[in-house]
């Protein structure tokens, strides 16, 4: 009773939360992934929280197959929207703090400065139209913080990082785009954020300051940049050429600059924020061994 429930539990996100579980002052952690609570069934759903009464929701559940929700828009639709309408309702019952995971692809990536949390949002692909709809059920209510990140990698399951890493040791030679312009976050850092905001509105309710957030890492770099430090960094002898996105098309859209203004977060809740590069070295030591 009272604890937190942590939706997508064997992502990449929740992989990290799991690390430091006995981090959050007290409160137990009920990890979840679709086979033991599919948020999506509203039933299932309900008698959750009427036997445990969560006293907060970390929601990290999410399709995140960019490409592939182009042809699945009714299934990125029903876990990114229908799910977290369903979270939300029952947030509101049970007074439960909602804190929720979102993405740099709400913005249509034509912007050139930092992305603050009041720019107007306008996603071009159906996952940023399906995570920008489920923000709106979260900020609609007043216990519910959306924290939007980018680039995310890890320790954990599949991400660029460890893509890049199999095919510079497969092949020796990668083309990368260069003008796609974002920040790299480590999961683990996110991890660590999302902590501190909800111990210090569990020492304290009155600390609650709810709407959107953005948090990355810190500094900027293109995919072509991240590409070339991760084999640098890891010392595989492999050649990465610069590429433009027209000559690599996919068939969801990318943002061409996703560059997230941190300031709000970071004066709100105190939260030092590391660069990416630091952070990388750090997951890189532990993926490498």
């Amino acid at each position: 009773m009272g604890g937190i429930l942590i939706t997508g539990s064997k992502g990449q996100l929740g992989s990290e939360l799991k690390d430091i579980e006995n981090g959050f002052g007290g409160l137990s952690c009920l990890f979840h992934d679709v086979d033991t609570l599919d948020i999506t069934d509203k039933d299932a759903l309900a008698c959750f929280f009427s036997n445990q009464k969560p006293a907060f929701v970390i929601n990290c559940a999410a399709y995140t197959a960019v490409d592939k929700a182009e042809s699945e828009p009714e299934k990125a639709e029903m876990i990114n929207a229908s799910a977290v309408a369903n979270l939300t309702n029952e947030c509101s019952k049970h007074n439960t703090y909602l804190i929720h995971v979102s993405t740099d692809y709400v913005f249509d990536g034509t912007s050139y400065k930092p992305l603050t949390e009041n720019m107007k949002v306008n996603p071009t692909s159906v996952y940023g139209k399906t995570k920008e709809k489920g923000e709106q059920y979260v900020l609609k209510y007043k216990n519910g913080i959306v924290i939007r990140t980018s680039w995310l990698y890890s320790y954990y399951g599949n991400n660029f990082v460890k893509t890049m890493l199999r095919l510079a040791r497969e092949r020796g030679e990668l083309n990368v785009v260069f003008d796609q312009i974002g920040t790299p976050t480590n999961a683990a850092d996110l991890a660590s954020a999302i902590q501190v905001i909800v111990n210090r509105i569990h020492a304290n309710p009155d600390s609650f300051i709810g709407g959107v957030y953005h948090y990355s890492n810190e500094g900027v770099c293109s995919w072509f940049d991240f590409a070339k430090a991760i084999t640098l960094i890891s010392n595989i002898p492999c050649k990465v050429n610069p590429i433009e996105s027209k000559d690599y098309p996919l068939p969801a859209p990318r943002p061409f600059y996703s560059v997230l203004n941190k300031a709000k977060i970071k004066t709100t809740w105190c939260i030092d924020i590391p660069h990416w590069l630091d952070s990388l070295r750090g997951c890189l030591v532990k993926i490498n061994g």
